[in-house]
């Protein structure tokens, strides 16, 4: 009898782990800090076509050598696996993607992505430039939970940026994407463009 209530034991502290695993992995770089309550963008208009907001920038022109830099180190992590707390090659979140890259860049970051959504100079979004920070709630609400770097704007205003996904790793994403577009919070800019 008191065999099988340790292994009834072990089996429930394992189901424990498990669901805890899983719950951290969902909630990627989930932060428990709300995003400030004053307006940091004005409204997006939302496009008919599947609800989305029209989250597209303005910019058409050149970037200066530091974020091509920055983009290119961003680049080079292409594929990198995802691993919750990572923030190197090996894995990485979100925030310790964005870290790294900025870090390689002679700039230093909080390490967590509710910190760095307070970290820089608020842009609307029809200003953004390559180089900018997006954040997001990947888990509803308001709650910063997940950050991007820009990498390009296109020609139509569609903003792409490279990030740490939970499902896929590093790669590159667009606000046109009905997640993401969903999700998007507000955008920072970090390094002063030229």
């Amino acid at each position: 009898m008191r065999n099988s209530q340790n292994i009834f034991t072990f089996r429930s502290f394992r189901v424990f782990l498990i669901s805890a695993s899983l719950f951290l992995c969902a909630i990627s770089c989930g932060s428990s800090k709300n995003v400030s309550k004053t307006k940091k963008n004005t409204p997006a208009k939302v496009i008919a076509k599947d609800n989305l907001r029209s989250l597209d920038s303005n910019f058409s022109g050149k970037i200066s050598d530091d974020i091509v830099e920055l983009l290119k180190d961003a680049e080079k992590y292409l594929g990198a696996p995802y691993k919750f707390g990572g923030d190197t090659s090996a894995g990485f979140d979100c925030s310790g993607f964005a870290l790294k890259v900025f870090n390689e860049n002679d700039v230093k970051l909080p390490r967590r992505s509710s910190d760095q959504a307070e970290f820089g100079e608020d842009i609307r979004v029809k200003e953004i430039k390559p180089g900018d920070l997006l954040f997001f709630a990947t888990s509803g609400g308001s709650r910063v939970s997940h950050v991007g770097i820009v990498h390009s704007v296109e020609r139509s205003g569609e903003i792409k940026f490279v990030h740490a996904s939970t499902s896929k790793g590093v790669i590159i994403s667009s606000l046109h994407e009905n997640y993401w577009n969903k999700a998007f919070l507000h955008a920072k800019r970090v390094l002063q463009q030229i």
